[in-house]
Protein backbone atom coordinates (compact mmCIF):
# COMPACT_ATOMS: atom_id res chain seq x y z
CA UNK A 1 0.00 0.00 0.00
CA UNK A 2 1.18 3.57 -0.61
CA UNK A 3 1.93 6.10 1.86
CA UNK A 4 -0.67 8.56 0.26
CA UNK A 5 -3.50 5.86 -0.10
CA UNK A 6 -2.75 4.78 4.06
CA UNK A 7 -4.70 7.81 4.81
CA UNK A 8 -6.54 8.43 1.93
CA UNK A 9 -8.73 6.34 -1.00
CA UNK A 10 -7.10 6.97 -4.62
CA UNK A 11 -10.87 8.01 -5.92
CA UNK A 12 -11.72 7.49 -9.49
CA UNK A 13 -9.74 7.19 -12.27
CA UNK A 14 -8.52 10.64 -13.24
CA UNK A 15 -8.14 11.19 -17.45
CA UNK A 16 -6.51 14.08 -18.10
CA UNK A 17 -4.89 15.26 -21.77
CA UNK A 18 -2.99 18.44 -20.74
CA UNK A 19 -1.42 20.76 -22.93
CA UNK A 20 2.05 19.25 -23.38
CA UNK A 21 3.57 22.64 -25.22
CA UNK A 22 5.20 22.88 -21.63
CA UNK A 23 7.12 20.39 -22.10
CA UNK A 24 8.49 21.87 -25.90
CA UNK A 25 9.05 24.61 -23.62
CA UNK A 26 11.91 22.84 -21.29
CA UNK A 27 13.13 21.49 -24.04
CA UNK A 28 13.86 24.78 -26.11
CA UNK A 29 15.12 26.33 -22.75
CA UNK A 30 17.86 23.76 -22.21
CA UNK A 31 18.61 23.56 -25.69
CA UNK A 32 19.24 28.12 -24.99
CA UNK A 33 20.71 28.11 -21.93
CA UNK A 34 23.07 25.21 -22.86
CA UNK A 35 24.30 27.45 -26.06
CA UNK A 36 23.80 30.25 -23.76
CA UNK A 37 26.65 28.57 -21.28
CA UNK A 38 29.03 28.16 -24.05
CA UNK A 39 29.06 31.56 -24.92
CA UNK A 40 29.83 32.83 -21.76
CA UNK A 41 32.72 30.52 -21.51
CA UNK A 42 33.89 30.99 -24.68
CA UNK A 43 33.48 34.58 -25.61
CA UNK A 44 36.14 36.81 -24.39
CA UNK A 45 34.64 40.08 -21.66
CA UNK A 46 31.10 38.27 -21.18
CA UNK A 47 31.81 38.78 -17.17
CA UNK A 48 34.73 41.59 -17.37
CA UNK A 49 32.28 44.21 -15.56
CA UNK A 50 31.53 41.80 -12.72
CA UNK A 51 33.70 42.04 -9.77
CA UNK A 52 36.14 39.75 -8.64
CA UNK A 53 33.94 37.61 -6.29
CA UNK A 54 31.08 37.20 -8.71
CA UNK A 55 33.54 36.29 -11.44
CA UNK A 56 34.23 32.45 -10.33
CA UNK A 57 30.27 32.00 -9.60
CA UNK A 58 28.97 33.15 -13.05
CA UNK A 59 31.92 30.57 -14.38
CA UNK A 60 30.69 28.02 -12.39
CA UNK A 61 27.37 28.81 -13.15
CA UNK A 62 27.72 28.29 -16.58
CA UNK A 63 29.72 25.40 -16.37
CA UNK A 64 27.04 23.50 -14.24
CA UNK A 65 25.00 24.62 -16.72
CA UNK A 66 26.59 23.44 -19.53
CA UNK A 67 27.70 20.06 -18.17
CA UNK A 68 24.72 18.98 -16.13
CA UNK A 69 21.23 21.45 -15.94
CA UNK A 70 20.98 21.72 -19.43
CA UNK A 71 21.16 18.21 -20.73
CA UNK A 72 19.19 17.01 -17.57
CA UNK A 73 15.99 19.14 -18.60
CA UNK A 74 15.99 18.30 -21.91
CA UNK A 75 16.52 14.64 -21.35
CA UNK A 76 13.98 14.91 -18.37
CA UNK A 77 11.29 16.57 -20.62
CA UNK A 78 11.80 13.75 -22.95
CA UNK A 79 11.36 11.11 -20.51
CA UNK A 80 8.13 13.04 -19.23
CA UNK A 81 6.74 13.18 -22.93
CA UNK A 82 7.12 9.57 -22.45
CA UNK A 83 5.10 8.77 -19.46
CA UNK A 84 7.60 8.99 -16.71
CA UNK A 85 6.91 9.72 -13.43
CA UNK A 86 10.25 10.12 -12.45
CA UNK A 87 11.63 12.40 -14.93
CA UNK A 88 8.80 14.62 -14.73
CA UNK A 89 9.58 15.04 -10.76
CA UNK A 90 13.34 15.75 -12.04
CA UNK A 91 12.58 18.45 -14.63
CA UNK A 92 9.88 20.21 -12.57
CA UNK A 93 12.81 20.65 -10.13
CA UNK A 94 15.49 21.09 -12.96
CA UNK A 95 12.89 23.82 -14.43
CA UNK A 96 12.67 25.61 -10.54
CA UNK A 97 16.31 25.87 -10.17
CA UNK A 98 16.44 26.89 -14.13
CA UNK A 99 14.19 29.61 -13.39
CA UNK A 100 16.01 30.76 -10.03
CA UNK A 101 19.42 30.62 -11.65
CA UNK A 102 18.29 33.11 -14.40
CA UNK A 103 16.64 35.57 -12.48
CA UNK A 104 19.55 36.23 -11.26
CA UNK A 105 21.06 36.27 -14.57
CA UNK A 106 18.54 38.78 -15.79
CA UNK A 107 18.47 41.37 -12.83
CA UNK A 108 22.49 40.95 -11.62
CA UNK A 109 24.80 40.69 -14.39
CA UNK A 110 25.14 44.01 -16.43
CA UNK A 111 23.85 44.30 -19.72
CA UNK A 112 25.54 42.95 -22.98
CA UNK A 113 24.82 40.38 -25.47
CA UNK A 114 23.66 37.25 -23.97
CA UNK A 115 21.19 39.67 -21.89
CA UNK A 116 18.39 38.72 -24.48
CA UNK A 117 19.22 35.19 -24.53
CA UNK A 118 19.24 34.68 -20.86
CA UNK A 119 15.90 36.41 -20.47
CA UNK A 120 14.52 34.29 -23.34
CA UNK A 121 15.75 31.02 -20.93
CA UNK A 122 13.67 32.74 -18.06
CA UNK A 123 10.68 33.45 -19.98
CA UNK A 124 10.44 30.04 -21.01
CA UNK A 125 11.34 28.35 -17.74
CA UNK A 126 8.80 30.31 -16.12
CA UNK A 127 5.97 29.15 -18.40
CA UNK A 128 6.90 25.77 -18.40
CA UNK A 129 6.92 25.36 -14.32
CA UNK A 130 3.54 26.99 -14.72
CA UNK A 131 2.24 24.67 -17.30
CA UNK A 132 3.55 21.50 -15.37
CA UNK A 133 2.15 22.55 -12.34
CA UNK A 134 -0.81 23.35 -13.65
CA UNK A 135 -1.36 19.91 -15.51
CA UNK A 136 0.00 18.04 -12.24
CA UNK A 137 -1.91 15.30 -11.42
CA UNK A 138 -1.04 15.69 -7.96
CA UNK A 139 -3.29 12.60 -6.17
CA UNK A 140 -2.31 10.18 -8.97
CA UNK A 141 1.19 10.59 -8.46
CA UNK A 142 0.98 10.51 -4.32
CA UNK A 143 -0.76 7.20 -4.68
CA UNK A 144 2.45 5.54 -6.48
CA UNK A 145 4.67 6.31 -3.49
CA UNK A 146 5.08 3.06 -1.96
CA UNK A 147 7.53 3.89 1.32
CA UNK A 148 5.93 6.31 3.96
CA UNK A 149 9.39 5.94 5.95
CA UNK A 150 11.18 7.65 2.68
CA UNK A 151 8.57 10.31 2.26
CA UNK A 152 9.13 10.79 6.23
CA UNK A 153 12.66 11.13 5.75
CA UNK A 154 12.42 13.35 2.68
CA UNK A 155 10.38 16.00 4.68
CA UNK A 156 12.85 16.50 7.12
CA UNK A 157 15.68 16.13 4.81
CA UNK A 158 13.65 19.43 3.09
CA UNK A 159 12.85 20.93 6.50
CA UNK A 160 16.01 20.61 8.18
CA UNK A 161 17.87 22.19 4.91
CA UNK A 162 15.84 24.43 4.53
CA UNK A 163 16.11 25.46 7.72
CA UNK A 164 20.08 25.67 8.36
CA UNK A 165 20.13 27.94 5.13
CA UNK A 166 17.73 30.10 6.47
CA UNK A 167 19.90 30.79 9.89
CA UNK A 168 22.90 31.05 7.38
CA UNK A 169 21.31 33.98 5.77
CA UNK A 170 19.96 35.25 9.06
CA UNK A 171 22.99 35.38 10.62
CA UNK A 172 24.62 37.68 7.75
CA UNK A 173 21.33 39.80 7.31
CA UNK A 174 20.01 40.47 10.74
CA UNK A 175 23.29 41.74 12.21
CA UNK A 176 23.75 43.84 8.92
CA UNK A 177 20.28 45.42 9.42
CA UNK A 178 20.99 46.32 12.87
CA UNK A 179 23.89 48.10 12.81
CA UNK A 180 22.22 49.52 9.63
CA UNK A 181 25.26 48.43 6.50
CA UNK A 182 24.59 46.65 4.16
CA UNK A 183 25.34 42.79 3.75
CA UNK A 184 28.99 41.47 3.34
CA UNK A 185 28.07 39.12 0.35
CA UNK A 186 26.02 42.29 -1.36
CA UNK A 187 29.52 44.58 -1.12
CA UNK A 188 31.49 41.71 -2.63
CA UNK A 189 28.86 41.39 -5.42
CA UNK A 190 28.71 45.07 -6.06
CA UNK A 191 25.19 45.01 -5.71
CA UNK A 192 22.04 46.46 -3.75
CA UNK A 193 21.24 43.42 -2.09
CA UNK A 194 22.50 39.98 -2.43
CA UNK A 195 19.67 37.82 -5.21
CA UNK A 196 20.23 34.45 -3.65
CA UNK A 197 18.91 35.76 -0.15
CA UNK A 198 16.44 37.78 -1.67
CA UNK A 199 15.06 34.89 -3.81
CA UNK A 200 15.34 32.36 -0.66
CA UNK A 201 13.52 34.66 1.63
CA UNK A 202 10.45 35.51 -1.31
CA UNK A 203 10.39 31.66 -2.78
CA UNK A 204 12.37 28.68 -1.43
CA UNK A 205 12.18 29.14 2.48
CA UNK A 206 8.54 29.49 2.54
CA UNK A 207 7.73 26.94 -0.37
CA UNK A 208 9.98 24.42 1.72
CA UNK A 209 8.21 24.47 4.67
CA UNK A 210 4.79 24.77 2.99
CA UNK A 211 5.86 21.51 1.12
CA UNK A 212 7.97 19.44 3.84
CA UNK A 213 4.99 19.88 6.25
CA UNK A 214 2.66 19.06 3.69
CA UNK A 215 4.58 16.19 3.22
CA UNK A 216 4.25 15.28 7.03
CA UNK A 217 0.51 15.65 7.35
CA UNK A 218 0.24 13.34 3.91
CA UNK A 219 -0.97 16.03 1.72
CA UNK A 220 -0.99 14.73 -2.01
CA UNK A 221 0.75 18.15 -3.32
CA UNK A 222 3.44 17.68 -1.41
CA UNK A 223 5.12 13.60 -2.63
CA UNK A 224 5.48 15.32 -6.36
CA UNK A 225 6.47 18.75 -4.85
CA UNK A 226 9.00 17.22 -2.06
CA UNK A 227 10.78 14.96 -4.76
CA UNK A 228 10.95 18.38 -7.01
CA UNK A 229 11.67 20.72 -4.27
CA UNK A 230 14.94 18.16 -3.06
CA UNK A 231 16.20 18.11 -7.11
CA UNK A 232 15.78 21.79 -7.39
CA UNK A 233 17.86 22.12 -3.67
CA UNK A 234 21.21 19.45 -5.07
CA UNK A 235 21.41 21.43 -8.81
CA UNK A 236 21.93 25.46 -6.25
CA UNK A 237 24.28 23.21 -4.48
CA UNK A 238 26.29 21.73 -7.22
CA UNK A 239 27.77 25.28 -8.92
CA UNK A 240 28.87 26.34 -4.61
CA UNK A 241 30.78 23.20 -4.82
CA UNK A 242 32.48 24.20 -8.58
CA UNK A 243 33.31 27.27 -7.66
CA UNK A 244 36.41 26.85 -5.42
CA UNK A 245 37.92 24.74 -8.35
CA UNK A 246 36.95 27.50 -10.72
CA UNK A 247 38.90 30.02 -8.09
CA UNK A 248 41.91 27.81 -8.22
CA UNK A 249 41.69 27.65 -11.86
CA UNK A 250 41.56 31.73 -12.48
CA UNK A 251 44.12 32.30 -9.77
CA UNK A 252 42.16 33.17 -7.05
CA UNK A 253 42.58 31.46 -3.28
CA UNK A 254 39.71 28.52 -3.93
CA UNK A 255 37.31 28.60 -0.81
CA UNK A 256 38.28 25.02 -0.19
CA UNK A 257 35.80 25.13 3.33
CA UNK A 258 32.72 25.21 1.35
CA UNK A 259 32.96 21.47 -0.09
CA UNK A 260 32.93 19.71 3.43
CA UNK A 261 29.24 21.39 4.43
CA UNK A 262 27.72 21.71 1.30
CA UNK A 263 29.11 18.86 -0.29
CA UNK A 264 27.54 16.70 2.92
CA UNK A 265 24.34 18.71 2.75
CA UNK A 266 23.87 17.47 -1.82
CA UNK A 267 24.75 14.04 -1.25
CA UNK A 268 22.10 13.54 2.13
CA UNK A 269 19.58 15.12 0.00
CA UNK A 270 20.97 12.71 -3.32
CA UNK A 271 20.14 9.95 -1.13
CA UNK A 272 17.22 11.19 -0.02
CA UNK A 273 15.86 11.83 -3.05
CA UNK A 274 16.71 8.86 -5.13
CA UNK A 275 15.31 6.91 -2.31
CA UNK A 276 12.12 8.41 -2.56
CA UNK A 277 11.94 8.33 -6.01
CA UNK A 278 13.05 4.52 -6.11
CA UNK A 279 9.87 3.98 -3.78
CA UNK A 280 7.50 5.73 -7.45
CA UNK A 281 5.87 2.73 -8.87
CA UNK A 282 4.25 2.34 -12.22
CA UNK A 283 0.21 2.20 -10.61
CA UNK A 284 -2.02 2.96 -7.75
CA UNK A 285 -4.31 1.40 -5.75
CA UNK A 286 -6.48 0.01 -6.65
CA UNK A 287 -4.50 -0.87 -10.14
CA UNK A 288 -6.37 2.08 -12.13
CA UNK A 289 -7.38 4.20 -10.12
CA UNK A 290 -4.78 7.09 -11.80
CA UNK A 291 -4.89 7.15 -15.63
CA UNK A 292 -3.45 10.12 -16.54
CA UNK A 293 -2.60 11.33 -20.56
CA UNK A 294 0.22 13.80 -20.62
CA UNK A 295 -1.34 14.37 -24.39
CA UNK A 296 -1.77 13.01 -27.54
CA UNK A 297 0.76 10.85 -28.69
CA UNK A 298 2.51 10.69 -25.26
CA UNK A 299 0.65 7.34 -24.73
CA UNK A 300 -0.53 6.29 -21.36
CA UNK A 301 0.94 3.24 -19.59
CA UNK A 302 -0.59 2.52 -16.15
CA UNK A 303 0.79 -0.76 -16.09
CA UNK A 304 4.44 -0.29 -16.32
CA UNK A 305 6.83 0.77 -14.41
CA UNK A 306 7.74 4.61 -13.88
CA UNK A 307 5.02 5.45 -16.13
CA UNK A 308 1.80 8.26 -16.24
Amino acid sequence: MSAYSMVTSPGPAVHRTPDRRWLRLAIVAGALAWAGSIWALAAAGTYDTVTPAFLPQALAQDLVNLVVAAPTLVVCAILARRGSVRGLLVLLGVLGYTVYNYVIYVFSIPFGPLYPLWTAVLGLSLFAVIGGLRSLPAASIAARFRSERAARVAAWVLLVVAGLFALIWLREDVPALLAGTPQGSSVDLDLPTNPVHTLDYIFFLPSAFLVGTGLLHRRPFAYPATAAFLVFMIFTCVPIVVTPFVQAAIGQTPAWSLLGPIGALALVMLGSVLWLLATVTGKSEPADAATVRLGEGDGVAVEGEDKI
